[in-house]
Order: C-alpha cells, then sequence, then structure tokens
C-alpha cells in the first residue's frame, strides 16, 4: 500500500505504525544475523499481514518461506491470530532450496491486533456515543447499520473502527470473526430479533447485549424459544443493557446509558494474565546463536 498522493510502496516502519495503530494483526520479520553469502544484512526488516507484505529480506524461497511462517502464526489453528516471538534459521542451500550458500536468523514477532472486537449494530444516538466513548480502549469495532450514509463524516477518521452499511442482518452477523462482543441498539424491533437471532445461532458470541426493556426482552425471549435457541442461550444475553444509567430513576440519556454500557462490557473483556516469563526462552537463545 502506498501513501496517498505517492506511487512509493508503503515501508515497513510506516506500515508497522499504521497496523499497530488500527488493531490489524500482523508480523514484523526481522534479519538478526547474517554469516556468508544473503540477499540483506543484519537489521533488514518486512512486515506481514494476511493480504500483503511490506519491504522485503531480499527476495527468495527463503522470504516466501518467512512469510509463510508468519501468515500460519496469524491465522492460528482456530482462524484466531496467535500472538508470539520466534526464531526461524535458514541455510540458503539447504531448507530454502536457494543457491547463496549463506545462513540467516529471522526474528519473527506476531502482533494478533485487538484482543477485542465490538460489533455494534445501531448507529443511532446511543450507537454513536458507544463508537464515540469506545474511541481511546484498544478494541476493534465493527459499526453496523442497515441505512444508507448514516455514519458520521469523523467516523472515518476514527483508528480501529470499521463502519459496514448491513441491510441483511444474517450476512452481516455471518461476517464477525469469532469471539466478538455484540451490542443490538438498531432503529428497528423486528431488525433487533433477527440480529439477535443470527448472533445465538453462531454460537460462538464472546458475550451479547440488546437494547430495550424488560417487556421488550419478554416478548424477543417467547419468540427466539420458538425458534429452537435453548433457555441456556437465552439467559447469556443481557436486557436492558446500560442499567446502571437507565434504571428506574437513572439518567437515560444516550451519554449516560453508553457509559453504562461499556462499564458493563469491561469485566466480560478482561484477558487472561501473561504467564511470568516471555518472549524467547534463553536456551533457544543461546543455541541458534552459539
Amino acid at each position: 500500500m502506498a501513501p496517498v498522493g505517492s506511487d512509493r510502496p508503503e515501508s515497513w516502519h510506516a506500515a508497522l505504525h499504521r497496523l499497530q495503530r488500527d488493531g490489524v494483526p500482523h508480523a514484523l520479520a526481522t534479519q538478526v544475523t547474517s554469516a556468508g553469502s544473503t540477499p540483506r544484512e543484519p537489521g533488514a526488516r518486512m512486515v506481514i499481514t494476511l493480504d500483503a507484505v511490506f519491504d522485503t529480506l531480499g527476495g527468495g524461497t527463503f522470504e516466501w518461506q518467512t512469510i509463510e511462517a508468519a501468515r500460519a502464526r496469524l491465522a492460528g489453528n482456530d482462524g484466531r491470530p496467535d500472538a508470539g516471538i520466534s526464531l526461524e534459521a535458514f541455510s540458503l542451500g539447504g531448507r530454502s532450496g536457494q543457491c547463496c550458500g549463506g545462513f540467516v536468523n529471522v526474528l519473527l514477532e506476531v502482533f494478533p491486533g485487538s484482543a477485542t472486537t465490538l460489533a455494534l449494530f445501531g448507529a443511532g444516538h446511543v450507537g454513536t456515543e458507544l463508537v464515540r466513548l469506545a474511541a481511546p480502549l484498544p478494541w476493534r469495532v465493527l459499526w453496523h447499520d442497515s441505512r444508507e450514509a448514516i455514519f458520521p463524516a469523523w467516523a472515518g477518521h476514527q483508528p480501529r473502527l470499521e463502519c459496514h452499511h448491513a441491510p441483511d442482518p444474517a450476512a452481516a452477523v455471518a461476517a464477525l470473526p469469532p469471539g466478538a462482543h455484540a451490542l443490538v441498539l438498531t432503529h428497528d424491533h423486528a431488525e433487533d430479533r433477527a440480529l439477535v437471532d443470527a448472533l445465538l445461532a453462531r454460537g460462538d458470541v464472546a458475550s451479547l447485549g440488546l437494547i430495550g426493556s424488560k417487556s421488550k426482552w419478554a416478548s424477543f425471549r417467547s419468540r427466539l424459544r420458538d425458534a429452537g435457541h435453548t433457555e441456556a442461550a437465552l439467559d447469556r444475553v443481557r436486557c436492558p443493557i446500560g442499567m446502571a444509567a437507565g434504571g428506574t430513576g437513572g439518567d437515560k440519556t444516550p451519554y449516560a446509558i453508553a457509559l453504562a454500557t461499556l462499564a458493563e462490557l469491561l469485566p466480560l473483556t478482561a484477558s487472561a494474565e501473561r504467564p511470568d516469563q516471555r518472549g524467547l526462552d534463553s536456551a533457544e537463545l543461546r543455541r541458534m546463536f552459539s
């Protein structure tokens, strides 16, 4: 990808900055050792995503193998990104099938992007406040609405935010990544029910919240039960959302409901604690560099 107004390809450091800012899964490959004849010297870097490559380690089979290793890590066995660091060794004539005759080690650092994905359905007043409030959080936000030209102009400049015109609820839900947290708050009750139905049918959303009253949920619950959803699945739906603000006598302004909804969501998005030892094992480093 090139900068706007330029025919030059995007450099690895510009791509790294952009991908880190936007929470897109990516890998940084750095050549850390060089022995004999090699295409590039130590310090050469490239950035790899699932569908693009920025800069080069010199080309050839060993670079292709580096890209394949990075993409395998990014995809993971279950289709979800896998973070971590590894050291890849290439004999340019052995594993790589090249004729340079040299030897390189490549440090592969995989960044999974945003750990939390929020799928937000509805670009009304509460939805807009939710997107504004979520901006400082390191979340990827997928904002959907079935209406044309509904998203505010500023949404195009907010990092980690993707706006989707979504006239088909089932298709919008099918396109979500696994493990997303979903909030349903559209302008139409029938659309809300269709979205909840599709989200429950997926079975892999991390959490599911629905805006509305207790009576609205009682009606939805009965119809969703008739549609075949189990009581256990229905119990996972949080409705109403934003109760801390919108409960009896509470502040029911869009900002207050959005603030309370995010406060309810934050504990559900907490990630597991990191292990005490991170990065490459010291014994592996000694072996690789000896």
